[in-house]
């Protein structure tokens, strides 16, 4: 499916991204669970939490903007760093119409995720 560029294990509770850093990877999680959650009113809330086989940090990297949420590591977690240059190739191969109707896609997830859980 995706060309993997390198495996990072994390022990349960470790930050693999913060919120509002920058977005230069794409993740899938392949063994042990990725906890998605937001800073909301000084509050974390939960937004998912992924599984084996599930991407993340897609949004951030789609729609060059800051990381929309915080990924941690729930119980010891191997994720796979999708390869950059794989994934610039394949985006690129996409017509500009295509590359747009994604970015979009990306902003409008982002609002709706930040609408959604303002309340």
């Amino acid at each position: 499916m995706f060309q993997i560029a390198g495996y990072e294990t994390y022990e349960d509770g470790h930050v693999i991204f913060e919120e509002g850093s920058n977005g230069d990877w794409i993740y899938v999680v392949e063994e042990g669970a990725v906890e998605i959650s937001k800073r909301v009113e000084g509050k974390r809330l939960v937004v998912e939490v992924l599984k084996p086989g599930d991407i993340f940090g897609e949004t951030a990297y789609i729609d060059k903007q800051p990381r929309s949420a915080t990924a941690v590591a729930k119980g010891e977690t191997v994720v796979g760093i999708v390869d950059r240059d794989f994934f610039d190739q394949e985006f690129n191969k996409l017509s500009a119409e295509f590359q747009k109707i994604l970015k979009t896609v990306a902003l409008r997830l982002r609002r709706a995720t930040e609408h959604a859980m303002k309340g």
